[in-house]
């Protein structure tokens, strides 16, 4: 015990580094540092040397009544104090009594710990000194904020009671820091300079609010360690050679296009070098595919320079007199998209390429490319991100104040939305500049006259580094003229090329091609789709499957048996509801090897708990049954997700997984129909305008719950009004019915609108999305109480093999069997027929009125709602819903009926009158309304005595 008790009063300098380096991490010493205080291993508060005083004291009456980390110090000092280290002479041993520790200790210690808060200063708060303004003048507009603990003049040394004197003195280093290298001391001197050369130049860092040790210690590491920004000659001549075509490239824009709109990168060239150099590395670790997704500004270069986009292919955008080829309306060419396989040159493997068209709407694209990265990890098996990355490049202004920047990094950690980690690019305003202003057709000097006049006096990049490169003997001056002649006239030959093109392809910049899916022209392989039934074994089979469980020991809740017996007895019975459909429907695709993702807020269980798809076992934790994927060994797997709370990110999340394959059924389900308004982006700006902007299939598929039930307005509209108005069919051509009229009307519209009434209904347009020779987006507004409606059912005999999905199911009763004593056809969507149903049987009157279904709203069935029509040639024609007038369907169904009946016959209106609300909030006024317009809808006299 007396040789542990030998521990100079005055510690070692080797012993104080040692506790230096691996104790304190973070450390306030008499309020030097405006961070909370750290402690010392075990301590309760603000550590000093009273503390260490007391650990020693106790460690001294038992070793064991301190932390092991106490232990080991004191061990390792007293080892080094009694191998005879050069220290003043002190007495051999400590008196019981508990005595000062002399001034000198504490002063060395103090001195230690205030290095190491010295250090932390910079790697907190250094970005705020570092010199991130090319136009110097930071001070206009900016914080110029200097902390008082970074050392900028020599006299803050005092904040940290250090003097001019103590910089030549040597310091341990922690182990926060990688500033010394190979070495674990340096000078004070040599510590503040290596930390400005890190921390306050041009590069700023602000990384110390990471939770994750590990991941600080990562940025630190690249950062910190001498020589790591030191280029090799062969690396500067390559960052030069990247530097002459991002910039000639705009240059060569501006000679020949200077009047014409570009969004060009003048001001952050330097750019396209960064991002070949991400995607270099990427390949280098082995990734095979990267997916951007950036703005406007700079797209052409990242085209022509990062994704290596044929030149005249983007030179002859610029030609006026260019013809468009008849595959849409195109876009400009700032927003457009590109997908390449090429060889990286850096690593000779092969890597695809992919920028994701986007328009204006900056940071919409953002979930999109998160989507498709998943999906093609996805398919190739890369869980962990290995194979498959995204880059996401974003403005300063955008990233911070559009929402869905936020939206789509809440679905990081989210297991089947995370795509294990982004690149993300910011090009940041206050750092780099806009030389022209927002675009070249700008006038910035109007608002901001002396930041471009101190603009237009800028040394481009490419002079600067090239005059640094020929002056330091890396490259000689008519190397660097010669790389700059080289690029030139690569141009100019690719302009000689463009003008030879006469008609603009748009299928040239598709961003998301499907080998193999359509014809070498990029057309359907057929113009027909086959019949949707499936043989009634898989029905059964799927039916039985649905209502059992396929884990052994699995505890389901008995509110679910039951709904598993119910099931059970409906496929007995040869009968389904819409959820019992729904599954024979995703179970049928599942088995022929199309994957199937239905995702969205709460479709696990479904909004209204009708789903059920996973099953949680009630007495093990986190335990879950997914039994669609128990349905066949071979089959495609089944993905349905709960996602976050957003509607915009999600959405968009899921049309990019759909971009990555046709053989999938993507399905987006909202919560309730209305709530798709905060995606209403991805809805306008991809959805509905995507393959005529784009030449880019889509078959995603949004399940919208709709329906009047008097639950107020924020429950009840899927605004079907809305998707009517974008849809592309003319109202006022009547169409030529050809063979393949059904299929060729599908193809030619830009998505699919359709209100299922059965369950039926809804099994073979879900089949048909997937069997159509194309892809369409498909909107489907699902209902709510036909769910367990009992009426709401359909027969085996409806979806057996040969059956196929009815556009219109027309009248079956009494008055389709005597169609000339019918005195009304009245034409409905959706739910509401079951209450035209109940009050025609309550009323007498199934001879006199015929009642027919639209299926498919849009594209509207011209065909068949003629057939109809001319079958009741002395009906009057009414048209039922149960929404406001101004909005559902009449007036996008009106002008349809005119033009397919010659304007010989009026199309009645009945329903609840216009209104700013979609619904309203009170019980009884719903259930007056209703009552209203049934009885209009069957009061055969309602119309006479009036025009149309």
């Amino acid at each position: 015990m007396s040789q542990l008790r030998l521990l100079p009063s005055l510690f070692g300098a080797q012993a104080t580094r040692f506790l230096a380096a691996r104790y304190i991490s973070v450390f306030n010493w008499r309020g030097r540092s405006s961070g909370s205080p750290a402690t010392f291993p075990g301590s309760k508060g603000g550590g000093g040397s009273s503390y260490m005083e007391e650990m020693y004291f106790a460690w001294l009456e038992n070793p064991q009544s301190v932390h092991k980390s106490w232990d080991s110090f004191f061990r390792k000092a007293s080892e080094e104090a009694s191998s005879g280290s050069a220290q003043p002479q002190l007495p051999s041993v400590i008196p019981e009594s508990r005595p000062t520790v002399p001034g000198r200790t504490s002063k060395l210690v103090e001195d230690h710990l205030a290095v190491q808060s010295l250090i932390r200063a910079y790697q907190i708060r250094g970005h705020h000194v570092a010199q991130l303004d090319p136009l110097g003048i930071l001070d206009a507009d900016l914080d110029s904020f200097v902390p008082s603990d970074l050392i900028t003049t020599i006299d803050k040394l005092a904040f940290y009671d250090l003097q001019e004197a103590d910089l030549d003195k040597e310091f341990q280093l922690p182990t926060t820091t990688f500033i010394g290298g190979s070495e674990n001391t340096l000078s004070l001197r040599e510590i503040i300079r290596r930390l400005e050369t890190t921390y306050c130049q041009h590069i700023g860092l602000e990384f110390m609010f990471i939770n994750d040790v590990e991941q600080c210690q990562w940025i630190r590491q690249k950062f910190e360690t001498p020589g790591v920004m030191q280029f090799s000659s062969e690396e500067k001549r390559t960052l030069l050679a990247r530097l002459v075509r991002s910039m000639r490239f705009e240059d060569f824009l501006a000679r020949k296009w200077s009047s014409e709109k570009r969004f060009g990168l003048e001001g952050c060239e330097v750019m396209i070098p960064a991002l070949k150099t991400i995607i270099d590395k990427s390949s280098e670790m082995g990734i095979e595919n990267v997916i951007l997704g950036m703005p406007h500004r700079g797209r052409l270069n990242v085209l022509a320079n990062v994704i290596r986009k044929d030149l005249e292919q983007i030179f002859c955008q610029f030609d006026p007199k260019l013809e468009a080829a008849d595959e849409g309306s195109g876009d400009v060419k700032y927003h457009l998209g590109m997908y390449h396989e090429r060889i990286n040159r850096a690593t000779n493997r092969n890597i695809t390429l992919s920028l994701v068209a986007n328009p204006s709407h900056l940071e919409a694209v953002d979930p999109v490319v998160q989507g498709k990265t998943k999906a093609e990890q996805f398919y190739r098996g890369d869980v962990q991100g290995k194979k498959v990355m995204s880059i996401l490049v974003h403005g300063d202004a955008a990233f911070a104040g559009q929402g869905v920047v936020y939206e789509t990094f809440h679905l990081s950690d989210l297991p089947s939305y995370t795509t294990n980690g982004t690149v993300h690019v910011v090009v940041n305003n206050q750092v780099c500049y806009r030389r022209r202003g927002h675009n070249e057709m700008d006038e910035p000097m109007f608002t901001q006259p002396l930041m471009y006049k101190q603009i237009h006096r800028q040394v481009p990049v490419l002079k600067k580094y090239a005059d640094k490169l020929i002056a330091e003997g890396t490259v000689t001056l008519q190397e660097f003229e010669e790389e700059i002649a080289k690029y030139d006239r690569i141009c100019e030959e690719a302009y000689g090329r463009s003008k030879d093109k006469k008609i603009l392809h748009i299928k040239h910049w598709l961003d998301s091609p499907w080998p193999g899916f359509f014809n070498v022209d990029g057309e359907p392989k057929s113009m027909t789709c086959p019949p949707t039934g499936i043989p009634e074994d898989v029905l059964t089979h799927i039916g039985n499957v649905a209502s059992s469980v396929p884990l052994e020991d699995f505890k389901i809740h008995t509110g679910l048996s039951r709904i598993l017996r119910g099931r059970a007895d409906m496929t007995k019975k040869r009968t389904v509801d819409w959820a019992l459909a729904e599954y024979m429907a995703f179970g049928s695709l599942l088995k022929d090897g199309i994957h199937v993702r239905l995702s969205g807020q709460d479709v696990e269980r479904g909004t209204f708990s009708h789903r059920h798809h996973v099953l949680h076992d009630q007495e093990v934790d986190r335990r879950t049954c997914v039994p669609m994927n128990h349905l066949w060994p071979d089959q495609a797997p089944y993905t349905v997700c709960n996602s976050s709370l957003s509607e915009y990110g999600v959405l968009g999340f899921e049309l990019g997984y759909a971009m990555a394959s046709p053989n999938a059924l993507v399905l987006w389900e909202a919560q309730f129909g209305d709530f798709h308004n905060t995606a209403q982006c991805i809805i306008d700006q991809f959805i509905s305008t995507g393959q005529a902007k784009w030449v880019r299939h889509n078959g995603i598929v949004l399940l919208l719950p709709h329906g009047m039930e008097g639950m107020g307005p924020e429950h009840s509209s899927a605004r079907p009004e809305r998707f009517l108005q974008m849809s592309n069919d003319d109202s006022d051509a009547y169409p030529v019915f050809t063979e393949d009229f059904e299929v060729s009307q599908l193809y030619d519209c830009n998505w699919i609108v359709v209100n299922c009434s059965t369950p039926a209904s809804y099994f073979h347009v879900l089949r048909r999305q997937i069997l159509l020779p194309f892809r369409k987006p498909l909107i489907i507004f699902t209902p709510k109480s036909l769910l367990r409606h009992p009426e709401a059912r359909s027969s085996f005999d409806q979806m057996v093999s040969g059956t196929t999905f009815q556009r219109v199911i027309p009248e079956d009763g009494a008055a389709a069997r005597a169609p000339g004593q019918v005195r009304r056809l009245i034409f409905c969507t959706g739910k509401v027929y079951y209450d035209l149903v109940k009050e025609r049987i309550s009323q007498g009157l199934e001879e006199q009125v015929a009642i027919t279904r639209l299926e498919q709203i849009s594209p509207f069935p011209f065909d068949l709602i003629k057939q109809e029509a001319e079958k009741y040639p002395g009906a009057e024609l009414v048209w039922c819903q149960e929404e406001h007038k101004n909005m559902g369907y009449y007036d996008y169904i009106s002008p349809r009926f005119m033009t397919i009946l010659g304007h010989t016959r009026p199309i009645w209106y009945v329903g609840r009158d216009p209104a700013a609300a979609p619904a309203t909030g009170n019980r009884n006024a719903h259930l007056v309304s209703l009552k209203k317009f049934l009885d209009t809808a069957f009061n055969l006299q309602a119309f006479e005595g009036k025009t149309f």
